[in-house]
């Protein structure tokens, strides 16, 4: 699914209850990752609930592509993770890096209706996903 999918996805929902629920719905969707996935270092700092992402980058063109998996303890986050891995999962690294996340929450009308933890946690895990995209950039460009 698209951003654009996503945003007009929204736009149908009229309140912010039935949009939770969307979201909530996203989450459920999420491939589960395995125990081993859910480690320390695939875990994402600055988040309240238990939020882990895995980076799985693969080389495409001499362009580094990244798939992400996500995994949380919360309904709530684990459909924003979701929301994440459709912004950025399958993308290049450049486009990660590129992609204005903000604008893309703010046309969803997510920075209004998070809580400030929320918002935190959901930027935390936007700041790690673009951290994986520079190191597999920074890899992948010859010395």
């Amino acid at each position: 699914m698209s951003i654009d999918s996503l945003i007009e996805d929204f736009s149908f929902l009229d309140d912010w209850e039935e949009r939770y629920r969307y979201v909530i719905e996203l989450g459920k969707e999420l491939a589960p990752l395995s125990d081993a996935e859910h480690s320390a270092a695939n875990k994402v700092q600055g988040c309240v609930s238990q939020v882990w992402l895995v980076t799985e980058p693969h080389i495409q063109n001499s362009n580094p592509i990244i798939e992400f998996r996500g995994d949380s303890d919360a309904f709530i986050v684990r459909g924003l993770i979701a929301i994440v891995l459709r912004i950025y999962s399958g993308k290049t690294a450049q486009d990660i890096i590129s992609i204005d996340a903000r604008e893309i929450f703010e046309r969803l009308g997510l920075n209004e209706h998070l809580s400030p933890q929320r918002s935190n946690g959901l930027y935390s895990m936007v700041e790690r996903v673009k951290t994986e995209a520079a190191t597999a950039l920074a890899a992948a460009s010859p010395h």
